[in-house]
């Protein structure tokens, strides 16, 4: 471990080999850091963190500070960080309440600067968030979603896979996977046929897709004959299972299709 003599880190925090910290450190009790990780000046960690191998936490982040939620009593819980994300300047990830215990950031993430991840929410791994994106609780971003800068993700929203959300919108309803998201109020733009392409998705996988969503955004049928129809119509795969099971149990409904 390489740490700077004003660095202020607790006995009883757990820090991986090869771990670099900066002056003004402050690391609490209970928290964990792993192998190879780089902590820049000023960030504090606090009591509950959990931090990857070879992450890069930049100057100002808060990570573990304790919910902004007036339910929360001072239970124990969790803010987990996995391997190889790096945390812009002044991030903050909030720890945690009953409801979870946790409030994880997965791996090979990029959170950018001023962005706040809240209380219980669940980031997949290769998301990116880009600058003064608020997520509020208990949000779940999934796997390979990017959101634009200043995005404002509603409490309990839901954002699936691969997707592609404008910068500077409201994310009030949740977001099925592999689409673009734009607009305002926030509508489905498309499929994010660019995004998907980079990830390897064949054209046969992206077209039928596009044919799942024309039925879901496009035929004027409701949810439920939607569903009914995407079944019947579209051959079986695991993306058009990953729509139709989003879709189904969305709480706070999907995004409407553009008119």
């Amino acid at each position: 471990m390489s740490q700077q003599p004003l660095a202020q880190i607790h006995p009883d925090a757990i820090i991986g080999p090869d771990v670099e910290i900066g002056p003004f450190v402050f690391i609490d009790k209970n928290v964990e850091i792993g192998a190879g990780t780089k902590i820049g000046s000023n960030v504090t960690i606090l009591e509950g963190t959990r931090i990857g191998e070879k992450c890069n936490i930049f100057p100002g982040a808060v990570l573990g500070g304790i919910p902004q939620d007036l339910k929360f009593k001072g239970e124990e819980s969790l803010a987990i960080i996995g391997n190889n994300t790096t945390i812009r300047e002044f991030v903050t990830v909030n720890r945690g309440t009953t409801a979870k215990g946790k409030t994880v950031v997965g791996s090979n993430c990029l959170i950018m600067a001023y962005s706040h991840v809240a209380h219980d929410c669940i980031v997949g791994n290769n998301v990116i968030v880009a600058n003064a994106c608020q997520l509020a609780g208990e949000v779940e971003i999934a796997d390979h979603a990017i959101l634009g800068g200043g995005t404002l993700v509603h409490q309990f929203s839901k954002i699936g896979a691969h997707v592609m959300v404008q910068g500077g919108t409201r994310v009030i309803k949740d977001v099925p996977p592999y689409v673009t998201a734009g607009r305002d109020p926030l509508t489905y733009a498309g499929v994010n046929s660019v995004g998907l392409r980079r990830r390897g998705f064949s054209n046969e996988q992206i077209t039928l897709i596009q044919d799942t969503y024309r039925i879901v955004f496009q035929s004027k049928l409701n949810t439920t004959n939607a569903l009914a129809k995407i079944l019947e119509t579209i051959p079986a795969t695991p993306e058009r299972d990953l729509i139709v099971e989003f879709i189904k149990s969305s709480d706070r409904g999907i995004i409407k299709g553009f008119v």
